[in-house]
């Protein structure tokens, strides 16, 4: 079995994605140019349905799965499904977060995955 099979990508991604994610709140929350809360919320939101995410297609399209497999799939794609309405209901009603903030933390983990793209890629030359 490869490294890939065990799904080490994704937890590496996640990786740079928290150091990220905690490394712009303790730069840029104490200068008031960004809302921790904002940030953090929009980071935890990617970063679960991130996850979420990759391990529902990989349970579902993993060669031999079985029946079970497939089914916790289907059921983790469908909880992703409703963590976004929830989520984002949540967000939009209920918690005041600057939308700035909210946007800087969702796009770090863009930037991670870049991230750990350019570092794996220097790393197979």
């Amino acid at each position: 079995m490869s490294w890939e099979s065990h799904g080490l990508p994704v937890l590496r991604v996640e990786g740079w994605h928290v150091l990220l994610a905690l490394g712009l709140v303790v730069t840029l929350a104490p200068l008031n140019v960004l809302e921790p809360l904002g940030l953090l919320s929009g980071a935890l939101f990617m970063g679960v349905n991130f996850l979420l995410l990759a391990y529902g297609i990989r349970w579902i399209i993993t060669p031999f799965a079985n029946k079970g497999k497939v089914r916790a799939g289907i059921c983790l794609l469908v909880f992703k499904f409703l963590f976004l309405l929830g989520a984002l209901w949540l967000l939009l009603t209920q918690i005041s977060a600057d939308e700035i903030s909210f946007a800087v933390g969702v796009t770090c983990l863009i930037v991670a995955i870049l991230a750990d793209r350019l570092y794996d890629s220097q790393l197979s030359r």
